[in-house]
C-alpha cells in the first residue's frame, strides 16, 4: 500500500499553492463581505487549468485522476471555500452529469464553454417541499410536439443566479414514482428558464445561491440528459463522486482552521507565555491535525477507489461525513483558541466558522449519510 503522491503530483501542487497564495486568496475576505462571486478568479483558475482538470483534453481538460482533482479541490476550498464551491458546481456538478450522461453533442456543446468558465452551471436538484426526500419532487417535464415543458422551482441552488446551464431533475411520468424522472440540460436560450436573487446567507457568501424557476420553459427533446426515466438512479450515482467533492471542500475548511489556529497560538502570548504551551490549547491543536488526517486519509481512499472503478458510494458517504463533521470542530475550536478576536470579522476564522456550516448539509445531510452507511452495514447482515 503506498500512500506517497507521485513527482508530478507533487510537483502540481506545489504550482497551484503558489497560484492559489498570490490570484486567489488575497480576494476570500472581500468577497466574503460584498456576497458576491469574483468572476475573475474563475477565469484565472481556468488559465491555470484547475476546472478542467478531471476532464479528457478534447473537451479542454486535462486528464487528471479523481485522486490529484480531490487534493487540488481541497487546496482551492483551503484559500477561498466560496470559490471552490462555485467551481465545483459548475464543473463538477453541472460538468460531470454531461460528461457522464451526455450525449457527444451535449458534450461539445456544453463541456468547452463550462471548463473555459465562459459558461457558469448549476445543478438543480431541491426544491422547496423536497431536500433530502428527492422522490417528492414536484417539478415536471411534459413532452409535446418534439419539445420538453418545464414548469416547477428549484431552490438552495449554488450559481443560481449567475448560471448559463444547469443540468435538472424533473418528473416525466407521475405514475412510476423513480423510474419517472429524467434530467435535463436547461440553457439560457430556453424561454422560461428563470433565475432568482441570490438569497442572504450564514456562510460562503461569495457563492451565489438561489432559485431556478421554469414557467412553461420549452427545450428541445436534444436537451434530455441520459435515459428518460432514469434520472433519480443517474442523480444518486452522480452525487457519490459529488459528495468526495464536498468531502474535499470541508478538509480545505479544516487545514485552514488548523493553520490559523497553530499560528495565532504560537504568536499569542497570555500569563506571560505563548498560548500553544498551554496543554488546553495544544491538546486540542493536536487533536484537530489526528482528525484532520483521518478524514483526508478516508477520503482519498474514497477518491483512489473511484478511480479503480468501484462501487464507493458507502466509502464517499464516510468521507463526507468524517469530513464535514471534522471541520465543524477544527472550525470552532480555531476560533475559540482565538478568544475573543475570534468572533471579528478581521480574522479569517470568523469566515471558516461559518463556511464549515456548509458541509453536514450540503450534497446529502450527515443524516442521510449516517442512513446510507447504515443499510448498507443491515444489508451485509
Amino acid at each position: 500500500m503506498d500512500f506517497s503522491l507521485t513527482e508530478e503530483q507533487q510537483q502540481f501542487l506545489k504550482s497551484l499553492r503558489q497560484f492559489l497564495h498570490d490570484e486567489i486568496a488575497p480576494h476570500a475576505a472581500d468577497m466574503d463581505v460584498r456576497g458576491e462571486l469574483r468572476r475573475e478568479n474563475l477565469q484565472a483558475l481556468a488559465e491555470f487549468g484547475l476546472p478542467g482538470l478531471p476532464f479528457p483534453e478534447e473537451y479542454g481538460g486535462s486528464g487528471a485522476d479523481t485522486v490529484t482533482n480531490t487534493l487540488a479541490l481541497m487546496e482551492l476550498a483551503k484559500v477561498c471555500p466560496a470559490t471552490m464551491l462555485s467551481m465545483g458546481a459548475s464543473v463538477g456538478l453541472c460538468g460531470t452529469a454531461i460528461l457522464k450522461y451526455g450525449t457527444p453533442e451535449q458534450r461539445q456543446k456544453y463541456l468547452p464553454k463550462l471548463i473555459a468558465t465562459e459558461w457558469i452551471g448549476a445543478l438543480g436538484l431541491t426544491e422547496p417541499g423536497a431536500g433530502s426526500d428527492l422522490a417528492s419532487i414536484r417539478t415536471r417535464a411534459e413532452k409535446r410536439n418534439g419539445s420538453y415543458i418545464i414548469n416547477g422551482t428549484k431552490t438552495l441552488v449554488t450559481n443560481a443566479p449567475i448560471a448559463d446551464v444547469a443540468v435538472v431533475l424533473a418528473v416525466t411520468d407521475p405514475r412510476a414514482g423513480r423510474r419517472g424522472m429524467s434530467l435535463f440540460i436547461v440553457d439560457d436560450t430556453c424561454p422560461g428558464f428563470l433565475r432568482g436573487r441570490p438569497m442572504p446567507k450564514l456562510g460562503v457568501r461569495g457563492s451565489p445561491t438561489g432559485e431556478l424557476a421554469f414557467d412553461d420553459c420549452r427545450l428541445p427533446a436534444t436537451n434530455l440528459l441520459g435515459t428518460e426515466g432514469r434520472g433519480f438512479q443517474h442523480t444518486m450515482q452522480l452525487l457519490v463522486n459529488y459528495r468526495i467533492g464536498m468531502a474535499a471542500f470541508c478538509l480545505g475548511i479544516a487545514h485552514a482552521s488548523l493553520d490559523e489556529a497553530l499560528s495565532y497560538a504560537l504568536q499569542r502570548r497570555a500569563f506571560g507565555a505563548p498560548l500553544i504551551t498551554f496543554q488546553e490549547v495544544s491538546f486540542k491543536i493536536a487533536e484537530m491535525k489526528a482528525n484532520i488526517d483521518a478524514a483526508e486519509l478516508l477520503t482519498l481512499r474514497a477518491a483512489w477507489e473511484y478511480d479503480q472503478g468501484k462501487d464507493v458510494s458507502v466509502l464517499a458517504s464516510c468521507a463526507k461525513l468524517l469530513a464535514s463533521e471534522v471541520a465543524k470542530q477544527a472550525a470552532d475550536w480555531a476560533l475559540q483558541i482565538h478568544g475573543g478576536y475570534g468572533y471579528i470579522r478581521e480574522y479569517p476564522v470568523e469566515r471558516l466558522y461559518r463556511d464549515a456550516r456548509l458541509g453536514e448539509i450540503g450534497e446529502g445531510t450527515s443524516e442521510i449519510q449516517r442512513m446510507i452507511i447504515a443499510r448498507h452495514l443491515l444489508s451485509e447482515q
